[in-house]
C-alpha cells in the first residue's frame, strides 16, 4: 500500500469518526433544543420525571389558588387543547394574570404535576411560544390584535 493511499484512508476514517460524533451529540441534545413545551406537548412526549424543562401557555381563568401564607400558588396552564397543573413556591411576577401568557421552569413530578421554580409574565403576544400561539389559534382562544381574554387592544393600551 502506498503512503499516499494510507494518508487517504486516514483521512477518510477521521472524516468518518468525526461524522459520528457529530451525529450522536446532534441526536442527544435533540430534545434539549425544544425552548418551550406546551401542555399538549408534556401529554404527547415521554418525558422524564425530574428532568429540567420549560413550558409554556396561558393561565386558565380563575384557576389561581394561594395559600394562606401567600408565597405557594397553583394554578393551571392551558395551550387550547390540554391543561397542565402547576405548583410554584415564590413571589410571581407582577405582570402574571390570569388569561395572560406565562413561561414557567421546572420540574414534571410522578404525578403530572409541574413543579416551577422560575415563572415568567409576559406583557404581549411577542412572549408566546410560537407553537403555544398556533395552537389558541386554531383552536379560537387567541386572535391577533387581541388580548389571551379576547378583549380587543386598543392602541393607546399596548403602549410604547
Amino acid at each position: 500500500m502506498t503512503r499516499k493511499r494510507r494518508r487517504l484512508i486516514a483521512l477518510s476514517l477521521g472524516l468518518l469518526a468525526l461524522g459520528a460524533a457529530t451525529a450522536l451529540v446532534l441526536t442527544a441534545f435533540n430534545d434539549n433544543l425544544v425552548f418551550f413545551y406546551s401542555p399538549s406537548d408534556l401529554a404527547a412526549k415521554a418525558v422524564t420525571p425530574e428532568r429540567r424543562i420549560r413550558i409554556g401557555g396561558l393561565v386558565v381563568e380563575h384557576s389561581l389558588v394561594k395559600e394562606a401564607s401567600g408565597r405557594s400558588v397553583a394554578f393551571q396552564v392551558t395551550d387550547g387543547r390540554a391543561d397542565l397543573r402547576v405548583v410554584y413556591d415564590g413571589m410571581l411576577p407582577d405582570l402574571f394574570r390570569e388569561g395572560q401568557g406565562v413561561v414557567a421552569e421546572g420540574k414534571l413530578r410522578q404525578d403530572g404535576v409541574f413543579v416551577a421554580s422560575n415563572v415568567l409574565a409576559k406583557h404581549d403576544e411577542k412572549y408566546m411560544p410560537p407553537e403555544v400561539a398556533e395552537a389558541l389559534k386554531k383552536s379560537g382562544r387567541w386572535q391577533e390584535g387581541s388580548t389571551a381574554t379576547g378583549k380587543p387592544v386598543t392602541p393607546a393600551a399596548r403602549g410604547p
